[in-house]
């Protein structure tokens, strides 16, 4: 039952940060434009995204909205009936999951993704805390599996 709760709820409150962030942003940076945090280095600019990563898909909601619900309900699933075997890919999913929910509330709500961190140190899109969220569960994934293999050839317990 734990499990079941901790796999249903941190989602939850990870897209409640994630749409607490854009409501920010939209009230705030939205009538200014942007806001230097760290001079040269990283802005907060309110934009509105109608794609996925770095805009791609650009205008194919139903896709994108389509396309996520199908994942996130396969993660689900899999998080459900088969608990993962790691800690670190359990932490993966949930953050994907949160991440997913938190950008899929604004295409099904808006028809657009509210973004808000500006990198300018760099040539990157814009992005929000949902997209961290993506990221960084892909990135502990990865890692996950890189471990796994490195166990299975004998090199070490990580």
């Amino acid at each position: 039952m734990r499990y079941l709760l901790i796999t249903i709820l941190t989602p939850l409150g990870l897209a409640g940060l994630d749409q607490a962030l854009k409501a920010w942003a939209t009230a705030c940076l939205e009538p200014v434009g942007s806001i230097p945090l760290i001079p040269g280095i990283l802005e907060l600019r309110y934009r509105l995204n109608t794609g996925a990563a770095f805009g791609s898909l650009a205008g194919r909601q139903l896709f994108l909205i389509l396309f996520t619900i199908a994942a996130m309900a396969g993660i689900l699933v899999y998080l459900l009936w088969k608990r993962p075997a790691s800690r670190l890919e359990y932490m993966g999913w949930i953050l994907i999951l949160g991440g997913g929910l938190g950008n899929l509330i604004d295409r099904v709500s808006a028809q657009a993704v509210v973004d808000y961190i500006n990198p300018l140190f760099i040539d990157f899109a814009v992005f929000n805390f949902a997209d961290i969220c993506i990221t960084v569960g892909i990135g502990l994934y990865v890692l996950d599996l890189l471990l796994g293999l490195r166990r299975k050839n004998g090199h070490g317990a990580a």
